[in-house]
């Protein structure tokens, strides 16, 4: 995984919450969420869902995977 971090850090500033703020409403603590951000720390599957749950955005977006927050795009 590439780029989650720093899809991580746009996501939670976006909402103005803090690393602790989040920390809370995904049950961790925040020296997880600053590992997340900084990649040194892999979030495992649940996490991974319950950070997209949160945040409203795909699997694919938060991993780097997709520029879309919504799901991909069909190519004309």
């Amino acid at each position: 995984m590439f780029g989650y971090g720093k899809r991580l850090r746009e996501l939670r500033k976006e909402k103005e919450y803090s690393q602790l703020q989040l920390a809370v409403l995904l049950k961790t603590t925040q020296s997880t969420i600053g590992k997340y951000e900084r990649e040194f720390l892999q979030p495992d599957i649940s996490m991974i869902i319950d950070i997209c749950k949160l945040f409203n955005v795909t699997s694919d977006y938060l991993l780097g995977l997709s520029p879309y927050r919504d799901g991909y795009r069909e190519v004309s």
